[in-house]
C-alpha cells in the first residue's frame, strides 16, 4: 500500500494530448474565460494547462459492478428483503455474535478459550480455529498500541497481530489501555441510574424551580420519589399538582402565584425527557470491553449496589435559593478566554475526537465535540455519550449540547458536569437539521426568545462551568434577530455566543453576511465574547474580520477546517501553504492512527475508521492546490472544474468520486470487504453527486 501510494505522489503526468476540453457541470466552457470572469461566477480559477475534460459519471450498474467485483457469492439481480421485526433481528444478532468471526475478547486478548469468566454462557465465540481460518490477513504497518506498555488490548482480534510482542497480559484489564488518553466516559452505575430514570438532579431542580420553570413530570417524579422514601404513604399526605404542574401538599404554604403557568407552544407542554424503558434486572451474561475502568456489567451488578439504595435527597431539602450569601456571583464563576484563539467548530459526524486531534497538531486552540441530543444523554445512550470523549492533547475543550426545554438541558449541564472534564459548555440554538428543528431545539428556539432566556438563566445557574452559545443570524431569510437579543444575552448568563452570519432558511447557500455578524458584536455588552463564523478559508479571511471588527473576540472555523484543516497553520504563520499531495497523505495516515486508537485495530475498529476517514475525503475532494490556481487565495463557494493535478495521487485526491476516496482509503486500510458500499451521510459536495463511480 505504501509504496503505490509513493508511486502516485511521484509520478507527474499532465497529457499534453488530452482530448478538447468539455464545458464543465454548470455548462460554461471554462478555458474561454478569464480568471476575473470565472470568479464572477463562482468557478475557481485553475491554470489552463492543468484544466481536464469532466469525468463522465459512471451508472448505477457500474457502481454494483465495482462494489461487487470481488465477491463471487452475490447474486446478480436484486430481491426485495422482507422487512423484519425487531425480536427477529435481534435473534439474528445474536446468532451472528455466535460466529467464528466474533471472537470472544477475552479469548483474543489471551489467546486461552479458558480465559473467559462465562465459559458456555458467554454471547461470543470461543472458536480460536474457525476465527484464524476466516481472519483476513493483516494489513501493512505495526500496531497502533506498540507504543503503548503492555499488549495490544485486541490481542488475535488486531489487523495487525503478527507485529504484536510475545508477552500475554492475563491481568483481565481490557479498555484501559486504549482508553488512558482519553476522558469522559460514562459510568455503568450511572448508565444504570439514567436507564432507570432514577438519576436525581438536586442543582438543576432547584434552580428550575426559582425560575419557576419545573415542569409537571418532574412533580412526578418527586411525587414517586417521596413514596420511595416514606415506605408508601396514604392519599391524604401524598403530594399533589396544581393546575400549573407545581407541587402542593397538605402542609404545604406555595403561593400559586409562585407556580410556573404551562407554556402552550405550538401544542407543546414544558415536559422532561421522553422516559426510557428500564433495562431488564437479570442482565445477560456476556463478556462486556466497554466499561471505562475494564469491569463488566455483570461483575459490577454483583458489588454493592449503593448507588440504587442510597436515599436521594428530596428538592425541598436544598438550600434556597432566596439566601443571596450562598449564591454564587456571577463573578465567582469560571471564565474562558476565547479571544484570538483559533476555535474549531462542533462538526457533526466529521468532527470526531481523531479528526480533532488532526487539528490539535496543526495549530487549533480550541476544539469542541460533536453535537450530542440532550435527551439521548439523559436516557443513557453509549453512543451518545461517546461524542463528549476528550483527548489528552484537547488542552481548551468543551461539548456542544442541544435541547428544546430549559429542564432537560439544566440536567444536561448538572450531568456533564458531574460526569465529564470539560472547560465550558455550549448550548447550539442553530443547527438548521428539520429533525431537531421539529423538536423545538437547534434555530427553532431563535423564534422563541423567552424559552432561550429559560434555556441560558437555568444552565448557567446550575453549573459554574463557562455556558457558551451558538446561534444563526435569524429563522427566516431577511429577518435577522439575533441583534435585538444580544445586548440580554450577556446578562442572562452566557460567556460567549458566535454568531453564524446565515438564517436557519438560507442553510448554507450565498455566503455569509459579516457586516451583520460585526453589528452584533458592537452591540454586544462588554463582558460577552462575540464570535463570528461563517466562509473562513485561509489566513487572509481571518484578518480581514479581525480587522474590520476589533469588538470581535475570535472566529470559528467549520467547513473551512473540514476540506484543508492545515487553515489552522496558515493563520499561525500567516502564509498560502502550497501543500504537496504527500503532505496530505501523511495527514491522512495520522488520521488513520488515531482513528485505529480510537475506534479500535481490530476488524469492526478497522472499518470504522474507514468510513469516517471516506466521510472526510467528501469534503477535502474540493480543496484545489494553491500552485494551480491563478488567483488566489481559493474561496469557499468556488466550484472546482475538473483539472489535473502535478501527480497522480493529487489528481486523485481531486476526484468527488465516491470510487476513488475509496482507492484511497485502501491505501491505509487496506482492501475493502466484500459487497463494500459508501454515500456520504450529508452530501457535503454541492456542485455534483457523490456515487459510487
Amino acid at each position: 500500500m505504501a509504496e503505490s501510494a509513493t508511486e502516485l505522489s511521484e509520478s507527474r503526468v499532465l497529457p499534453a494530448d488530452s482530448p478538447p476540453l468539455q464545458p464543465n457541470s454548470t455548462g460554461v466552457p471554462v478555458h474561454n474565460l478569464t480568471p476575473e470572469e470565472l470568479v464572477a461566477k463562482a468557478i475557481a480559477p485553475v491554470k489552463k494547462q492543468f484544466l481536464r475534460p469532466p469525468p463522465t459519471r459512471a451508472n448505477q450498474n457500474d457502481t454494483v459492478k465495482y462494489t461487487n467485483e470481488r465477491s463471487s457469492q452475490q447474486h446478480s439481480s436484486t430481491l426485495v428483503k422482507e422487512k423484519k421485526s425487531k425480536r427477529q433481528l435481534k435473534r439474528e444478532r445474536r446468532q451472528e455474535k455466535k460466529s467464528a468471526s466474533h471472537l470472544c475478547p477475552e479469548v483474543a486478548k489471551s489467546g486461552d478459550v479458558s480465559s473467559c469468566p462465562y465459559k458456555d454462557k458467554c454471547r461470543f465465540s470461543h472458536d480460536l480455529d474457525g476465527f484464524k481460518a476466516q481472519k483476513p490477513d493483516d494489513l501493512e504497518g505495526e500496531c497502533p498500541f506498540l507504543s503503548s506498555e503492555g499488549p495490544c488490548p485486541y490481542g488475535l482480534a488486531c489487523r495487525f497481530s503478527g507485529t504484536h510482542r510475545d508477552v500475554v497480559d492475563v491481568s483481565g484489564s481490557t479498555n484501559t489501555l486504549r482508553k488512558s488518553s482519553e476522558v469522559n466516559g460514562l459510568n455503568k452505575d450511572v448508565q444504570k441510574l439514567l436507564w432507570k430514570n432514577k438519576m436525581k438532579f438536586p442543582k438543576a431542580d432547584a434552580k428550575l424551580k426559582s425560575l419557576g420553570l419545573l415542569g409537571p413530570a418532574k412533580s412526578k417524579m418527586k411525587v414517586m420519589v417521596d413514596k420511595e422514601q416514606e415506605g408508601g404513604v396514604d392519599s391524604n399526605n401524598s403530594h399533589a399538582t396544581n393546575g400549573n404542574g407545581c407541587m402542593k401538599g397538605t402542609g404545604d404554604s406555595v403561593d400559586e402565584s409562585e407556580c410556573s403557568p404551562c407554556v402552550p407552544e405550538e401544542n407543546n407542554i414544558l415536559n422532561d425527557r421522553p422516559l426510557k424503558k428500564a433495562k431488564s434486572e437479570n442482565v445477560e451474561n456476556c463478556c462486556s470491553v466497554e466499561g471505562d475502568n475494564g469491569v463488566s456489567v455483570l461483575e459490577e451488578d454483583t458489588r454493592n449496589n449503593t448507588a440504587d439504595t442510597q436515599p436521594a435527597a428530596k428538592i425541598d431539602d436544598i438550600l434556597p435559593e432566596t439566601d443571596g450569601s450562598l449564591k454564587t456571583h456571577p463573578r465567582e464563576k469560571k471564565l474562558i478566554d476565547l479571544r484570538e484563539k483559533l476555535y474549531l467548530a462542533p462538526l457533526t459526524t466529521v468532527g470526531n475526537l481523531p479528526f480533532r486531534r488532526v487539528c490539535k497538531v496543526l495549530g487549533a486552540d480550541v476544539t469542541c465535540g460533536e453535537m450530542a441530543m440532550c435527551t439521548n444523554l439523559l436516557q443513557g445512550q453509549a453512543s451518545e455519550w461517546a461524542l463528549l470523549r476528550r483527548h489528552s492533547s484537547e488542552d481548551l475543550f468543551g461539548v456542544q449540547i442541544c435541547g428544546a426545554y430549559p429542564d432537560t438541558l439544566a440536567r444536561t449541564v448538572e450531568l456533564i458536569d458531574q460526569q465529564c472534564t470539560v472547560d465550558f459548555i455550549d448550548i447550539n440554538m442553530g443547527c438548521p437539521i428539520d429533525i431537531v428543528v421539529n423538536k423545538g431545539a437547534g434555530s427553532c428556539l431563535l423564534t422563541k426568545p423567552m424559552r432561550m432566556k429559560g434555556i441560558i438563566e437555568a444552565t448557567s445557574g446550575t453549573v459554574d462551568k463557562p455556558i457558551t452559545i451558538k446561534v444563526r443570524s435569524g429563522y427566516f431569510e431577511g429577518k435577522n434577530r439575533i441583534d435585538s437579543l444580544i445586548a440580554d444575552i450577556g446578562t442572562w448568563g452566557a460567556s460567549a455566543v458566535t454568531v453564524h452570519g446565515r438564517t436557519r432558511q438560507q442553510r448554507y447557500s450565498k455566503l455569509a453576511d459579516w457586516d451583520y455578524i460585526y453589528q452584533c458584536a458592537r452591540k454586544a455588552s462588554d463582558d460577552l465574547q462575540v464570535l463570528g463564523n461563517g466562509d473562513i478559508y485561509s489566513y487572509l479571511d481571518w484578518n480581514k474580520h479581525k480587522s474590520d471588527c476589533p469588538e470581535l473576540a475570535s472566529c470559528m472555523i467549520a467547513r473551512g477546517a473540514l476540506i484543508k484543516p492545515w487553515i489552522f497553520t496558515e493563520i499561525k504563520e500567516q502564509r498560502h501553504w502550497d501543500i504537496t499531495s504527500g503532505e496530505r497523505l501523511n495527514i491522512m495516515k495520522d488520521f488513520v492512527r488515531f482513528g485505529l486508537e480510537h475506534w479500535g485495530s481490530d476488524k469492526k475498529g478497522v472499518e470504522t475508521t474507514r468510513h469516517f476517514l471516506l466521510e472526510w475525503l467528501s469534503y477535502t475532494c474540493r480543496y484545489i492546490p494553491v500552485g494551480l490556481l491563478d488567483v488566489i487565495p481559493q474561496r469557499l463557494n468556488w466550484r472546482p472544474p475538473a483539472y489535473y493535478g502535478r501527480d497522480d495521487l493529487e489528481t486523485l485526491m481531486a476526484s468527488d468520486s465516491a470510487a476513488d476516496w475509496i482507492r484511497i482509503s485502501e491505501m491505509l486500510l487496506g482492501k475493502v470487504p466484500d459487497g463494500f458500499t459508501f454515500a456520504p451521510k450529508h452530501k457535503s459536495n454541492a456542485y455534483d453527486r457523490a456515487e459510487n463511480g
